[in-house]
């Protein structure tokens, strides 16, 4: 299970709370997916008008990624990229459904995949964290080299000039107020043969990127939102080095804020497949709110479903019902409905 860490408090007002019931029992009701490219800009859509809407979702993040058309830096781009109008149509629809839009870009981590480099290695290899590790012709996991995904060094004199260009310019083309910079699955930092970053305390490498990037967005009034896993301890608690950090970066939270909601930061649990699974943390949730004192009730803001494949993959298959049959009762789209079933039960048919 993923969480969403969200570095500055969303504020919710209460007059807003006080007016709509389900905005008060949870106020971030959200869907993640792979941004669209224009083959099926169409059927998503019609996704967000048909399900996600009457469903009340009022946050949406799409990882972008390098899936735009940047003009900042054209080199980055990918061959199915959204133009500025095709952007343009999801403000505009998200706008009209009262959804809160969120693009999202991987940093730090996630530079890489299976055998493939990432766009921003691919063209900046000066960036990479391990260049001495080279990408296999077959992937295999577990592998001598610890190759998850590549990371960038965030200790490059120039790494930020190209990155934060490229969040500054997707964050005005989406016109949003916040920014997702993934960063969860770090497994390559503060590497002892990287020039830069060799000595380092992992933590405070983790916890100044976290902090260098939220404080370029806090330039522009924009909140940062990461996935939580690098802040959790994975050997003390047992979640392993996926679901948690089995590196020492954990301990960068004492360094960038205090734990979680304990510590001041606002969450949002996340559901991947498993309809059993949302259901409880609805439930959980919902209770974390209506039985903490004030201060911590707002720290706990939300569910989110998250899709772990391209929108057109997902809408022809799991949405059309023809995931595979082991997985035709535990997916994506089976998590979303159950989630939302339990959500809504309760709530009038009517804002």
């Amino acid at each position: 299970m993923k969480i969403i860490v969200v570095v500055i408090l969303l504020v919710i007002g209460p007059a807003a709370l006080a007016e709509d019931k389900l905005d008060a029992s949870m106020p971030v009701r959200g869907f993640c997916i792979a941004a669209p490219g224009p083959k099926s800009l169409e059927a998503f859509i019609g996704f967000i008008h048909k399900e996600l809407a009457p469903r009340h979702v009022n946050t949406l993040i799409l990882r972008v990624d390098y899936r735009y058309q940047y003009e900042s830096h054209p080199e980055l781009k990918d061959g199915q990229a959204l133009s500025k109008e095709a952007v343009k149509t999801l403000v505009d629809v998200c706008r009209t459904n009262k959804i809160r839009l969120i693009p999202h870009i991987n940093l730090l981590g996630h530079q890489s995949w299976a055998g493939n480099i990432g766009n921003l290695l691919r063209h900046y290899p000066e960036f990479d964290e391990t260049p001495e590790v080279k990408m296999p012709e077959k992937y295999k996991w577990p592998n001598p080299d610890g190759l998850y995904c590549k990371s960038y060094c965030p200790l490059h004199p120039k790494v930020h000039e190209v990155v934060f260009a490229l969040v500054d310019e997707l964050c005005d083309a989406f016109e949003a107020d916040a920014f997702h910079a993934g960063m969860d699955e770090v497994f390559y930092i503060g590497n002892d043969k990287c020039p830069r970053c060799s000595g380092h305390d992992k933590a405070e490498l983790f916890a100044g990127e976290v902090r260098l990037i939220h404080d370029h967005l806090a330039q522009k009034h924009r909140k940062l939102w990461i996935w939580g896993d690098r802040l959790l301890d994975g050997k003390t608690t047992g979640l392993g080095m996926w679901e948690a950090s089995d590196n020492d970066t954990w301990r960068a939270i004492d360094l960038s804020a205090v734990y979680f909601a304990m510590k001041g930061f606002p969450v949002v649990t996340c559901v991947y497949r498993r309809p059993k699974v949302a259901v409880s943390q609805v439930k959980d949730m919902e209770r974390f709110r209506m039985t903490s004192t004030p201060e911590m009730k707002e720290r706990f803001l939300g569910v989110m479903q998250t899709v772990w494949s391209d929108v057109g993959g997902f809408l022809e298959r799991e949405y059309q019902g023809k995931a595979s049959e082991k997985n035709s009762a535990n997916n994506s789209w089976t998590s979303f409905q159950a989630m939302f079933d339990e959500m809504l039960k309760a709530q009038p048919e009517e804002r």
